[in-house]
């Protein structure tokens, strides 16, 4: 009986639910996926399409006939799931790469593990990685928007791929920010090539916002990830600006906004405490810069936060949020 005895009363009740929750974070994401679609088009759309129906189509068959369960897919997740990989990946990329993410992100990432809240790793960006380290090819071409549903679309590298190729070519920060044209009040609203998710920052912003307004999240992850970032590229541009880029330039470009609103901020494999969601944050903000400024790979967000997914065990077990009724 002592196992089954949670604590003394009282209790506190609030009207959520894994269901509610998941809604919420469906809606938030609707103004990114609405510009997604209206800046890249039909592909786009299929994109999404297939990610989402792959994500709640397999981990239904999974959890039914290979783990012998109930369904699971009333409760949004797999939803939130596959939105989440779908703006992690391309407008081009093929369907049945897509597929194949959705399968490592539901059926190892997530059910592997026994499902939802026992996963350790955050599912879409597991998803995502693996597409990149597996099919680098399709992972990595891009289309820049060029208008609504994607007319004139043409070929070119991300704003981070610009500057890292740049560098390493001999340019300076601003020449090549110069020569090819990125302006931050650009990025702001119409990123210069990149991911489904990187597309509009202004879009990701409200969504976040209306997480807070709905007390989905906490902002303290959030904003120990901005401001460390910030922190730190201004500390590396001071010194050196012709080498490294400005906060403004990092915050805006890549999946640092995506992975900062919606992707650290996950329930299951975020810290369950407020000093733990800031030194989580600060670890994924600090991993990211290395990542970008002297990594191989022009992004670092996704990286970022996988490995710090793994501290979160620890992280817990350190920093334990205040019992309801202890001074």
């Amino acid at each position: 009986m002592s196992k089954l005895l949670v604590s003394p009363s009282p209790h506190i009740h609030a009207d959520v639910s894994t269901k509610s929750l998941m809604r919420d974070v469906v809606i938030a994401l609707m103004p990114a996926v609405i510009a997604s679609v209206v800046f890249y088009g039909w592909g786009e759309l299929l994109v999404l399409g297939v990610s989402v129906a792959s994500c709640v189509l397999l981990e239904y068959l999974i959890t039914r006939y290979l783990l012998k369960k109930t369904s699971t897919v009333g409760d949004f997740s797999a939803v939130v799931t596959g939105l989440l990989l779908a703006m992690n990946l391309p407008a081009t990329t093929p369907w049945w790469v897509v597929l194949i993410g959705a399968a490592f992100a539901i059926g190892v990432a997530k059910l592997t593990f026994g499902g939802l809240g026992q996963n350790v790793f955050n599912p879409a960006i597991a998803g995502r990685v693996f597409l990149l380290v597996s099919f680098p090819t399709y992972m990595t071409h891009w289309e820049v928007p060029q208008g609504l549903f994607g007319v004139d679309a043409i070929s070119g590298a991300t704003p981070l791929g610009i500057i890292k190729e740049g560098l390493m070519q001999g340019g300076s920060v601003p020449e090549l920010m110069a020569q090819h044209g990125l302006s931050y009040t650009q990025m702001l609203y119409a990123n210069l090539g990149g991911s489904a998710g990187e597309v509009c920052a202004l879009a990701l912003v409200a969504g976040f916002l209306y997480l807070l307004a709905r007390r989905v999240v906490k902002p303290w992850i959030t904003l120990s990830i901005v401001c460390t970032v910030a922190i730190l590229t201004t500390a590396f541009s001071l010194a050196d600006p012709t080498r490294f880029t400005g906060p403004a330039f990092n915050l805006l470009s890549g999946g640092m906004l995506l992975g900062a609103c919606f992707m650290a901020t996950d329930y299951v494999t975020s810290p369950m405490s407020n000093l733990g969601g800031i030194i989580f944050g600060i670890g994924i903000g600090l991993l990211t810069v290395i990542i970008r400024y002297f990594g191989a790979y022009p992004e670092g967000m996704s990286f970022a936060i996988l490995i710090m997914n793994a501290t979160v065990p620890l992280l817990n077990r350190w920093f334990h949020q205040k019992k309801f009724g202890r001074a």
